[in-house]
């Protein structure tokens, strides 16, 4: 008798824990390189090269990623995110679309780069069907820095990306114990840990001690996203950024009229106000059908619409709380489907 029932009680015990494997949100992980990923010759140097991890690796020294979720990894390219590009970007976008489309994971996770994560995480999120979790992590110290910082950030993508106050809230940010919207969050230090925040509107949520809360509702409703195909593209139409600066010449915009650009990005100062050396080839930007936004190279706060400048009497789209850098990803997108300067207002007007 005394057999039979540890007979059963293993079985008891192999059942629930074969359910509870079966239970468990399915992860997968897409690598990029990055900081996160990098290798220095010091453990207290400042010295390293991006990329030089594979995902292996880094799994390899996070494995509380297993208690967590079914973790599988894949290396899509291996560098610093100086050098992303629109090719990578679409890559990623066809891919994660795959990877939901056939069910192949519940959510996944994206090793990344700082230095241009917050423009990835909203190309994502202007890109991706479904509403299943998409989180991008990295590191401010290379994975052989003491006191690396990528472990922990990696093992608090994994938890937020497996939970399930996840769905719905968009593509996100996790870095430092924070969770932060692709549309909001910024890089705002070049060396510090803390570097991503969201400064006009904060996280939306944390991660600590493997728990995830979520404090506001997330991004854009998921009736009023803008989702681009790009099933079928293999570029994206050029969009470029000028920095205005006082006494800036006309010769820093003048290119712009003559090398396929579609679209300029003007980074304004204050309210997205331009220089009158630069606002006579901006007209005539638009007088060629090259769309003009107007943003600004101030970190916080909106780019309104007709504060200073007439936009309609100009036919300038104004970039809201867009900065610089996000006006170009969600340009270069519009410009995928439209050249109507009126409908592409709309899309920024709803951020």
């Amino acid at each position: 008798m005394r057999k039979l029932n540890f007979i059963w009680a293993l079985c008891l015990t192999l059942s629930v824990s074969l359910a509870a494997i079966a239970q468990k949100p399915h992860v997968h992980i897409l690598a990029t390189g990055g900081t996160i990923a990098g290798a220095g010759t010091t453990a207290t140097g400042s010295k390293y090269t991006a990329g030089q991890v594979a995902i292996g690796a880094l799994l390899d020294a996070v494995p509380q990623v297993n208690d967590v979720a079914t973790v599988t990894g894949e290396q899509i390219v291996n560098i610093g995110s100086q050098d992303m590009s629109d090719e990578v970007w679409l890559t990623l976008a066809k891919r994660i679309n795959e990877i939901f489309a056939n069910n192949e994971a519940d959510a996944v996770v994206i090793t990344h780069g700082t230095d241009t994560m917050e423009e990835t995480a909203f190309f994502l999120s202007l890109t991706i069907k479904e509403p299943k979790p998409v989180i991008l992590v990295g590191a401010m110290r290379s994975s052989t820095a003491m006191s690396a910082d990528g472990p922990l950030n990696l093992y608090n993508a994994v938890v937020a990306a497996a939970a399930p106050e996840s769905q719905n809230k968009g593509v996100m940010v996790s870095m430092n114990n924070k969770l932060l919207a692709a549309p909001t969050v910024c890089k705002m230090n070049t060396t510090d840990v803390e570097t991503f925040q969201a400064p006009s509107f904060g996280p939306i949520g944390h991660v600590f001690g493997g728990k995830v809360t979520y404090s506001m509702s997330a991004g854009i409703p998921r009736g009023q996203r803008i989702i681009f195909d790009v099933s079928g593209l293999t570029s994206l139409p050029k969009v470029g950024i000028v920095y205005s600066y006082s006494n800036i010449e006309a010769d820093m915009v003048e290119p712009m009229l003559s090398n396929g650009y579609k679209g300029i990005i003007h980074a304004g100062v204050g309210n997205g106000n331009i220089h009158k050396n630069v606002f006579p080839v901006l007209e005539k930007a638009r007088q060629n059908g090259i769309i003009v936004v107007r943003s600004s190279r101030v970190p916080t706060g909106s780019t309104t619409l007709d504060a200073e400048v007439d936009d309609d009497a100009y036919q300038f789209v104004a970039s809201q709380s867009l900065n610089p850098q996000k006006s170009r990803v969600l340009l270069s997108l519009s410009l995928t489907s439209t050249n109507d300067w009126q409908t592409i207002q709309k899309y920024f007007n709803l951020f």
